[in-house]
């Protein structure tokens, strides 16, 4: 039975975490596989709306197991607090399931986080200082302490005792900040521990066992395509793989495992952050589309950067992801406008680029080469099937499709579950 990875298909906040719940009903397990409490995921179900961090989009299904995966960096006090939301809310946390494997995001890493964005000044990457990129870093240079070693605090003791010598003498020489003691730390953190403790598990195991048994699996990734750490636009990305491929390494499963890739990206486009974004509208219609579409982080409220919709880096991310399917969101937020563009291709030093350049020194340079299509006023926010989309609608997702080369099989026309027109379950056929 398949596994399905849900990516997103531009930079981020595409809208994943509806298209997540919108398919959970049909599975018995969703996995995130990699970022942290630096993403957030908002899905509405009725009058409530949630706000999930690290917590994957299938926590409030009933008989859903909700796992985070060894890809993940978790801040313990972070993920803590979202449970005891979520439980405040009157949902169930006992489906939740933690990687042994995942890293764990200390105290040391936030500050360190907001020390080099601050060192950086102007040319600051945009992070958003919850210590990311730091615990990433760790781990690749083999500081990292882990999940694990919450099941023995005596062990967790002394590898912090180790990392606290060299973070510290980093941020008192290089930072200037005084030195973190280890009592506050080791006391906060034990009380996240005999919290978190009856959830971990060996999650690569589990996961694989319940794709052997024929269970459906949804593997949700943060973030975006253009924010992967290989092949997003370096280095204004995130520190992690967002990609289809990071599911794997993220998870602990093999290739072989994973049945289908479903992109999710907007009728236009947005991002947060500095970097380079060749259709971003700095005029008054970008205004609009912030407005109408509501673009603030889900996790920082910064307001996100808005342009038209990208059929370059659409096509990038059906390449790099292997897609064979895409969830096209908030096409509602198109209504009214008379007239629709659409990115093509870029004009460079004379040149007409079809495919998204490898060199970000181009990219920023690239300037779009638009389509213009008729827009639509009907509303569409209560639309059940995609035949009573107006015409001019429909005209717009048939090239964006056509852009694609990959089908669109759902269409969300409004922020609740219900707003969403499914034309294909991936897991109709399996």
């Amino acid at each position: 039975m398949p596994g399905i990875v849900i990516v997103g298909a531009q930079w981020g906040d595409e809208g994943k975490g509806k298209v997540t719940d919108l398919l959970s009903e049909q599975v018995q397990m969703v996995v995130r596989y990699q970022g942290g409490n630096n993403a957030g995921h908002t899905v509405v179900v009725g009058q409530q709306t949630l706000k999930l961090h690290l917590i994957p989009s299938g926590i409030h299904r009933s008989g859903v197991l909700c796992v985070i995966g060894n890809g993940l960096v978790v801040d313990p006090r972070a993920l803590v607090a979202e449970m005891d939301e979520l439980e405040a809310n009157g949902l169930d946390t006992s489906g939740l399931r933690i990687s042994a494997n995942a890293h764990l995001v200390m105290p040391y890493h936030l500050i360190l986080d907001g020390s080099e964005e601050e060192r950086r000044g102007g040319k600051s990457i945009g992070t958003t200082r919850r210590g990311i990129g730091p615990t990433y870093t760790d781990k690749v240079a083999r500081y990292g302490l882990r999940v694990q070693d919450f099941l023995d605090m005596a062990v967790f003791e002394e590898k912090l005792g180790r990392a606290l010598e060299q973070k510290n003498a980093l941020l008192t020489a290089v930072y200037s900040k005084e030195p973190l003691e280890i009592g506050p730390i080791l006391e906060e953190y034990d009380a996240c521990a005999k919290r978190l403790r009856p959830h971990i598990v060996d999650a690569s195991l589990l996961v694989h066992k319940a794709l052997t048994q024929s269970q459906n699996v949804l593997f949700e990734g943060a973030q975006g395509t253009l924010l992967d750490i290989d092949h997003g636009t370096y280095p204004f990305v995130t520190s992690s793989s967002p990609v289809a491929g990071g599911a794997c390494t993220g998870v602990g499963i093999g290739p072989r495992q994973i049945d289908g890739v479903i992109g999710v990206s907007k009728a236009y486009t947005t991002r947060v952050g500095a970097g380079p974004f060749p259709t971003e509208l700095t005029d008054a219609m970008g205004d609009h589309l912030r407005e109408a579409g509501r673009e603030y982080g889900t996790t920082t409220g910064r307001p996100r950067r808005c342009g038209w919709f990208d059929g370059v880096i659409l096509r990038y991310a059906v390449r790099v992801n292997g897609l064979t399917s895409l969830a096209l969101t908030k096409l509602d937020v198109l209504t009214g406008l008379p007239r629709l563009k659409i990115c093509v291709g870029y004009e460079y030093d004379g040149q007409v680029l079809k495919e998204f350049p490898y060199q970000g020194a181009v990219l920023a340079r690239c300037q779009p080469i638009y389509e213009e299509m008729d827009g639509w006023t009907e509303e569409i926010s209560g639309t059940q099937a995609y035949e009573e989309l107006p015409p001019q609608a429909r005209a717009y997702v048939a090239r964006l499709e056509e852009l694609a080369g990959v089908p669109i099989d759902i269409i969300s026309v409004g922020p609740e579950r219900e707003q969403s027109i499914l034309l294909h379950s991936p897991f109709a056929t399996q």
